[in-house]
């Protein structure tokens, strides 16, 4: 083994240790301050990855019906989580203010790791993220989350000129839009489910999430929500 293969090795490692170390322990670690935490667990019993994509959807099919729970997000739940966190469940989701994780999963404080961004798209600070929420915080799911009449995809159809960092955007988004390219019905809506799916994939380049999925840790599942019926779809 190389020197440079040996660091890397070295480098994955000690992250899984982190990770395996933390989880285990049930404390949460922040890297930054080196000051442990009691841990804090979340009102589910969610041990799998099945089981937490269950509860996201329970959640939401309570949402768009209107028989929403409105679990921990009470004072003391507040002060409970104060003290460390451990999400069952992690959103990849757009900016979109129509589209709040905590509300329409019907979820509270500390439920869910929710990382957003216009068009859900997985760039390397937002994998980064979502390899913490995983490795070390223990969410057992990601859900890459598009959205029905989203403005960043609808951007990227029209090709126009746009100001600033959007264009960083608009290029993340474009090989959905490629892909997407022929199919039947609506081209909005297809353009947006493939970007979820080009996105999902972009997330199991990272070898943190593909090793977690490996060992059936983790899943990376894909929803596309309909801001009309307020129901998420999967489509992956």
């Amino acid at each position: 083994m190389s020197s440079k293969q040996q660091k890397n090795y070295l480098s994955r490692r000690n992250l899984l240790q982190l990770g395996t170390g933390v989880i285990g322990a049930g404390v949460a670690l922040s890297v930054a301050s080196n000051v442990v935490t009691p841990e804090v667990a979340t009102a589910q019993n969610i041990t799998t990855p099945d089981e937490a994509l269950k509860a996201l959807l329970d959640g939401n099919n309570r949402f768009a019906n209107r028989k929403r729970r409105y679990g921990n997000q009470s004072y003391s739940r507040l002060l409970e989580v104060a003290k460390g966190q451990k999400p069952f469940a992690s959103i990849l989701g757009c900016a979109d203010s129509r589209v709040p994780s905590e509300i329409i999963f019907d979820q509270g404080l500390g439920d869910l790791f929710v990382c957003r961004v216009a068009g859900n798209i997985a760039i390397p600070e937002g994998i980064g993220s979502l390899e913490y929420g995983s490795l070390v915080l223990g969410a057992k799911v990601i859900l890459v989350l598009g959205h029905e009449r989203c403005g960043a995809v609808t951007a990227t159809l029209k090709g126009e000129e746009v100001p600033g960092q959007i264009g960083k955007l608009i290029e993340a988004i474009k090989p959905g839009v490629e892909k997407s390219k022929g199919q039947p019905g609506d081209k909005l809506e297809n353009a947006s489910k493939a970007n979820i799916l080009v996105q999902i994939e972009n997330l199991k380049t990272s070898q943190v999430l593909s090793e977690l999925i490996n060992a059936n840790k983790l899943k990376i599942v894909g929803g596309y929500y309909d801001l009309d019926t307020g129901i998420v779809s999967l489509v992956s």
